[in-house]
């Protein structure tokens, strides 16, 4: 058993190359691939900032994308406290080793393993002393250079920059949920939306403003505008909500799931002196929005 492990959130471009080489040394083995990750996020546990912490995969997209990418086996072990204070010798030994069998461990640039603090070079030298072979990897850069890193996408999410959470993650950022009753505003003006609640409340959400995303419901795709905010044109103090305007679509999906993916930012929330301002603006929105879809 091949073994690569870490919390993998988001499997971005730098997970993935991980994760290939995973594959690929297994294989080549003649063995099995496994993905040892953790839930809850470990500085939802140790209170590091846990507030403020926002993810980028929930558990079950998580696996599934590593399933898509060719692993055999991907394994989920509850991080608790008390799992938090294991050395890296006692996980390399405890887990890797006695209760997954690994016979080889994928260490990745920046892979910390162990609440000693160990470096990846001193994790490695301590795996080859309990008898794994040790497989490394080197750095995936994104486009400016720099190493893509799950902190780095979360900031570009955070500040709207979708594009560039993209080139990292290596695919379109998605949210999943259902759809829930709004205010029906949307349908007043011409622009009905489907208001969605989030199925991982964790999830992160990009920030607010207006965005061209690909909608998957009812089994099929389409393209749409989504508005993240607080809709300070209709009052102020709301809670901040995530609406989906569907492009030639007037199906009712309350109750339905929804996904959707994070194309481009077409502007900053706005607040509108009255619901007119608002619908012209929306009637532009649309046409942005259509002409960079060709």
């Amino acid at each position: 058993m091949v073994v690569a492990t870490g919390f993998f959130d988001g499997v971005h471009l730098g997970h993935r190359r991980v994760i290939s080489a995973l594959v690929e040394a297994a294989r080549s083995r003649g063995e099995e691939s496994l993905v040892v990750t953790f839930w809850p996020h470990p500085r939802n546990v140790l209170q590091k900032d846990a507030r403020d912490l926002r993810l980028l995969s929930s558990s079950s997209e998580k696996r599934k994308m590593l399933e898509g990418l060719g692993v055999d086996r991907v394994e989920v072990v509850e991080f608790t406290k008390e799992f938090s204070a294991l050395t890296a010798e006692e996980y390399l030994r405890e887990y890797v080793k006695g209760r997954f069998g690994g016979t080889a461990i994928l260490l990745g640039y920046d892979n910390r393993i162990g609440g000693d603090g160990r470096s990846p070079e001193e994790i490695g030298t301590i795996a080859e002393g309990l008898g794994l072979e040790v497989i490394r990897t080197g750095v995936v850069s994104g486009e400016s250079g720099t190493a893509v890193s799950s902190s780095k996408i979360r900031s570009a999410l955070e500040r709207g920059d979708v594009e560039a959470a993209s080139a990292m993650l290596g695919y379109d950022y998605p949210l999943l949920g259902v759809v829930v009753a709004g205010k029906r505003l949307g349908r007043a003006i011409g622009f009905p939306t489907a208001n969605m609640e989030l199925y991982e409340p964790l999830k992160l959400v990009p920030g607010n403003g207006a965005y061209l995303v690909r909608v998957h419901t009812l089994g099929q795709t389409f393209h749409g505008m989504c508005n993240i905010g607080v809709r300070p044109t209709v009052g102020d103090g709301n809670a901040r909500t995530v609406e989906t305007h569907i492009f030639s679509f007037d199906e009712d999906i309350y109750g339905l799931d929804i996904g959707i993916e994070f194309l481009s930012k077409i502007r900053d929330e706005i607040r509108f002196p009255d619901l007119e301002s608002l619908k012209a603006r929306l009637v532009l929105d649309r046409e942005e929005c259509l002409s960079r879809l060709g």
